[in-house]
């Protein structure tokens, strides 16, 4: 949500609200693992990924909703769907979900060898850590999904012709 949409353009419940923050779920469940059981971590995989699939089932709709010719309207909302799902499932869900988890058990493990801080200070400061990690990661992993897609699967959707000018 750091950047507003432009003036006059519609806004997208999924990217420029608060619900865009449901995406973020898992990397929240990540940090608290080491305090809370497992479900609850599993949970915010749930929120997380029901987040990626209404975004993806949304950019389909408004993709077909587009006046276009006809022909052309399956693929239209086949690529929005594929690659709305594919962006959020890496930039949302999978690879910061890894990284809080890499970023938590790293801490908590170099705090067990470097401190003596009683085990209840260690999982305290691991979750802060973890929940302070998350705005930092967000913005390289969006941009390198982006290069990713760029670079593989968006090269193989059939380019969009411009209707000619004649």
């Amino acid at each position: 949500m750091s950047e507003s949409p432009p003036q006059g353009a519609e806004r997208d419940l999924y990217r420029d609200t608060w619900v865009r923050y449901l995406g973020y779920a898992n990397e929240v469940g990540e940090a608290f693992r080491s305090m809370v059981p497992a479900a609850v971590v599993w949970l915010s995989y749930g929120v997380s990924s029901s987040y990626v699939l209404a975004d993806a089932i949304d950019k389909g709709k408004k993709a077909g909703e587009t006046p276009s010719p006809e022909e052309g309207r399956s693929t239209r909302v086949t690529i929005a769907v594929v690659d709305t799902f594919v962006w959020q499932a890496l930039a949302s869900v999978a690879i910061p979900g890894f990284t809080i988890n890499r970023v938590c058990a790293a801490s908590l493990y170099m705090l067990g060898t470097a401190t003596r801080w009683p085990l209840a200070v260690r999982k305290w400061t691991t979750t802060a850590l973890g929940l302070l990690a998350i705005p930092v990661i967000i913005h390289p992993i969006d941009r390198s999904v982006d290069f990713l897609l760029d670079s593989s699967l968006r090269k193989l959707y059939p380019s969009v012709q411009k209707p000619s000018s004649s």
